[in-house]
């Protein structure tokens, strides 16, 4: 049963200064929180679980993590869910700790000015199917623990280290990578060979890539269309052009 306190503390982890205070974040449902408990990566804080949850799921829990269990009544949810159709069960995590992923050798993501959250989360969860483990994130991005970040992720979050950064700076400091960039009127991503490093840079929804961070980009691509939609949605583009430099 919930209690004031609970409800309280729970509620104050939507805004990002208290999630950065005590270095948590916030997930719910069966799928995600079946995953990031059983990431090595991964601690559980606290579980908020409905009853008929509990019955189906709890063995799956580690035994170190069952003490750490609130078990609710049906509904109770509700009270501290941060969806507008609760599920049965909500999970407060430690941040992920991951050893220092490094670009070379690999194809990595940098996202410029991603600010919806929904589109971060997703980008994620891409990233995570082509096998990109590490996103470069600008200072500008949405937070990567918002919870409808750590929804639309699924999961992935404990598989692919993102980290906030300079992105010019970054890209700077490995010159020998190839830096890939998505443009309305780059070359067809359809006559790009694959690739096996190399940096692709993802611009903000409405504004695309930055001015500063164009004339670092040595590669610009474009995903050709045959319709008359002015532009693609930033996560859509991105599952798109790793499908294409992935090979």
């Amino acid at each position: 049963m919930l209690v004031k306190s609970q409800v309280k503390y729970i509620q104050s982890l939507g805004q990002k200064k208290f999630r950065d205070e005590q270095g948590v974040l916030v997930a719910e449902g069966t799928k995600i929180i079946n995953e990031f408990v059983q990431a090595p990566n991964m601690e559980l804080v606290q579980l908020f679980a409905e009853n008929e949850w509990l019955k189906e799921n709890l063995h799956s829990l580690k035994e170190s993590g069952k003490q750490q269990v609130v078990a609710l009544k049906d509904g109770e949810l509700g009270r501290i869910s941060f969806l507008s159709t609760p599920n049965q069960v909500l999970g407060v995590f430690r941040k992920p700790k991951f050893e220092n992923e490094q670009p070379e050798g690999h194809i990595c993501l940098a996202l410029d000015n991603i600010q919806d959250p929904g589109n971060l989360g997703t980008i994620v969860r891409i990233a995570d199917w082509f096998g990109v483990r590490l996103v470069i994130c600008s200072q500008h991005c949405a937070d990567l623990y918002n919870p409808k970040v750590v929804q639309a992720a699924m999961g992935s979050l404990c598989r692919v280290q993102v980290l906030y950064a300079d992105i010019a700076a970054f890209l700077q400091k490995w010159p020998a990578l190839p830096v890939y960039g998505a443009f309305l009127d780059g070359m067809s991503i359809t006559q790009t060979a694959p690739i096996q490093q190399g940096i692709l840079v993802i611009g903000n929804e409405s504004k695309g890539i930055s001015e500063q961070l164009r004339p670092l980009i040595q590669h610009r691509v474009t995903i050709p269309g045959t319709g008359n939609a002015e532009s693609l949605n930033a996560a859509v583009a991105t599952g798109i052009i790793l499908s294409h430099l992935k090979g």
